[in-house]
């Protein structure tokens, strides 16, 4: 790989400066980001934790040492059942208690909660994030908290102000910094009346049980702070400097702004470095994509598609602040030949200017899976869309594609590249590729009527494929050759190139036509054209 001084070159290292410039030299710099499990952690998710990982990489290239926590906010109350569940009643009666407590309706897991966490962070390793894991539950309920929370409960007022000064009608009067689970019913949504003494017990009424119940802040594990006071208490406990944010979060008066003001308040710290991102989505979906309205695309579902480098290099190729659309279409095509030639740029085996060598350099060592694996050379990537002909023509059979590129698959990590790039070739073409791209190799000659002129181009054709295949050194060749036999005979050209079309893959069109005959082989092709 070319080695050029990217120090400045891509936002994670802009970022990551910013973060040593403004806090100074440390001994240790504490990155945060997380999720509540409410659903299906989707695509979207995934750009906050890829965001913070890729400041992280920028920092630990720079020799610092981080701490990369990730939070499951899976003591979160559980608002709404997901489209798509199974036993969507049974998860009805759950609403309103903690995520954490909810029965996963898979059979799989202790919980709901642990069933979405488990299939993320297998997902998360599968894409090189290696993150420190906090379960808010656990936190929480082990009490944690509780000195904060009082310190919290004691600056009510002063919250209070804050808050009121970001909305259109003011807390009501009795409002209190803290969400109670009931100790009978574990449900969060009907408690009223609830009274802090200043030092230790806690009153409240639910509405579900139509009861009044005391507790205690130093024993309880029933109280959970609100969002927006969450956030900042979290920052101070665990001593954040840097957070990503959504761009949901960041509009004066949303949940980054007030957080950014109750921190300083209680705790008289600063809010973290902050950095916003926007949304992610798929061409085709609209919209930011939702875990409570289900059907969303996972990360496991982008890999189908993309190596795990490719789904990294996706988010390292755009800033931040910049929405951008996955797509499953052809476009698929030109993300692959973009890579490549990003890969080719990285390698110096393909010359651009300084800026964008510099670019493509950086972005690709963003994209490695294990960023202190070693290369000696540029991996073999076959072109996506000749890939997919390869395939086709071998009706899906990785093993013959994989023959066909022997002269070119070095050794083992090569064998590796060229496997998953087929396997993600291969899932396309069956689930997403339009049906005008998708096509089978006949098999048997197929028998149709023949003017003279299209069984004098045939005859010339294979004439042509037999005496004179080891001449033909390039499709642009190939296919002019073709063209003088199309005026040699006076055939309609598009006639011509549909009869080869049929005869080749019954179909009236297809991949581009001399570099397909090229692909298939002269045999293969003389057998299917003699009609």
């Amino acid at each position: 790989m070319a080695n050029n001084n990217n120090s400045l070159v891509h936002w994670s290292d802009t970022t990551a400066d910013r973060i040593i410039r403004q806090l100074g030299e440390r001994d240790r710099y504490t990155l945060a980001c997380g999720i509540t499990p409410s659903g299906t952690v989707h695509f979207g998710n995934f750009r906050e934790t890829i965001t913070t990982d890729l400041v992280a990489r920028a920092l630990r290239a720079r020799g610092k040492n981080v701490r990369l926590i990730f939070s499951w906010d899976d003591f979160d109350t559980f608002r709404k059942v997901p489209k798509g569940m199974p036993q969507p009643e049974a998860l009805e009666k759950c609403l309103f208690t903690p995520i954490v407590d909810t029965p996963d309706p898979f059979g799989k897991e202790e919980s709901y909660a642990r069933y979405h966490q488990k299939a993320f962070e297998a997902e998360l390793t599968q894409v090189g994030v290696e993150v420190e894991y906090l379960y808010q539950s656990k936190k929480y309920r082990n009490g944690d908290y509780q000195k904060m929370i009082k310190q919290i409960l004691s600056k009510r007022e002063e919250i209070v102000a804050i808050l009121n000064q970001h909305r259109t009608s003011d807390l009501a009067a009795d409002w209190m910094p803290i969400s109670i689970y009931c100790q009978q019913c574990n449900r969060d949504n009907k408690i009223e009346q609830i009274k802090f003494d200043g030092e230790d017990d806690i009153t409240y009424r639910c509405g579900h049980c139509q009861q009044d119940f005391s507790i205690q802040l130093s024993t309880t594990d029933k109280i959970k702070l609100p969002w927006r006071i969450d956030w900042p208490m979290r920052w101070e406990y665990e001593q954040v400097d840097f957070e990503p944010g959504g761009k949901d979060h960041s509009s004066q008066g949303g949940s980054y702004s007030t957080a950014k003001e109750l921190v300083q308040k209680l705790f008289n710290r600063p809010a973290p470095i902050y950095l916003q991102y926007d949304f992610v989505s798929f061409k085709g979906a609209g919209g930011k994509m939702s875990s409570s309205a289900g059907g969303v695309i996972t990360v496991s579902d982008v890999l189908k598609i993309y190596s795990a480098e490719m789904v990294r290099w996706i988010f390292a190729s755009y800033k931040t602040n910049v929405d951008f659309a996955v797509s499953f279409d052809l476009d698929v095509i030109k993300s692959y030949e973009d890579f490549d030639k990003m890969e080719r740029l990285a390698w110096g085996d393909e010359s651009g200017n300084p800026k964008k060598v510099a670019m493509a350099n950086r972005v690709y060592q963003l994209s490695q899976v294990d960023p202190n694996g070693k290369r000696e050379r540029r991996p073999f990537r076959p072109p996506f869309r000749h890939l997919c002909n390869i395939l086709q023509i071998n009706n899906g059979d990785l093993d013959r594609a994989q023959e066909y590129y022997a002269a070119e698959i070095r050794d083992d990590q090569d064998i590796q590249s060229f496997t998953k790039r087929a396997e993600c070739a291969k899932h396309w073409i069956d689930n997403f590729a339009p049906e005008d791209f998708k096509y089978q190799l006949n098999r048997t000659p197929i028998q149709i009527d023949l003017e003279d002129k299209e069984r004098a181009f045939l005859d010339k054709m294979s004439s042509l494929l037999t005496s004179d295949w080891d001449e033909i050194k390039s499709d642009k060749d190939l296919h002019e050759r073709i063209y003088l036999l199309v005026h040699q005979v006076e055939i309609d050209p598009k006639a011509a190139f549909t009869l080869l079309y049929r005869l080749l893959i019954n179909r009236e069109q297809g991949p581009k036509l001399a570099s397909f005959i090229r692909i298939i082989g002269a045999t293969r092709v003389i057998e299917l054209i003699r009609v």
